[in-house]
């Protein structure tokens, strides 16, 4: 069974968000791409999930303060629907990020029964960070190497390049 690479254990989201900070978390906001939250059927759900009456650029925008203060306050669900509209908004980086990895997958997707061991070998996140770092923004870069850990590894740690 595939499960995507998208899901996070709940009870982490908020944490990963207030590791990386506003200025990342307002920049991935700023990523977003409405089209594939339509694409992937997530764009009312989202909607709903983000009290907005209408969801499109200027709105999410003026919503950061907003979704910034649901991140500090622990809404663990919404934190968590907000990784997969960051993820799905860029999902080409995701399947390329697996490939470099050799995590066998589907699209970004793979298998939720999946050992990591074998791919995620010790300095992992400095390889993808600087391999990637050229070809994706950084904020998106260090959401999902992060992202990625604590969903195959179950970490605790936040990985953080020096600027």
């Amino acid at each position: 069974m595939l499960v995507p690479v998208l899901l996070l254990a709940q009870m982490q989201m908020c944490g990963v968000y207030q590791a990386l900070g506003p200025e990342v978390f307002s920049q991935l906001v700023r990523g977003v791409s409405i089209g594939k939250l339509k694409t992937y059927q997530v764009y009312e759900r989202f909607k709903l999930r983000a009290r907005l009456v209408k969801l499109n650029s200027e709105s999410l925008r003026k919503a950061q303060a907003r979704f910034w203060a649901r991140i500090e306050s622990g809404e663990e669900d919404f934190a968590t629907d907000l990784s997969q509209v960051f993820l799905l908004s860029h999902l080409d980086m995701i399947v390329d990020i697996l490939n470099f990895l050799e995590i066998p997958n589907e699209q970004g997707f793979f298998d939720k029964d999946l050992k990591a061991e074998q791919y995620l070998t010790p300095g992992w996140q400095e390889r993808v960070f600087e391999h990637f770092s050229e070809k994706y923004r950084r904020e998106i870069l260090l959401f999902y190497i992060n992202h990625l850990d604590w969903e195959l590894n179950k970490t605790d740690n936040v990985f953080l390049p020096a600027a």
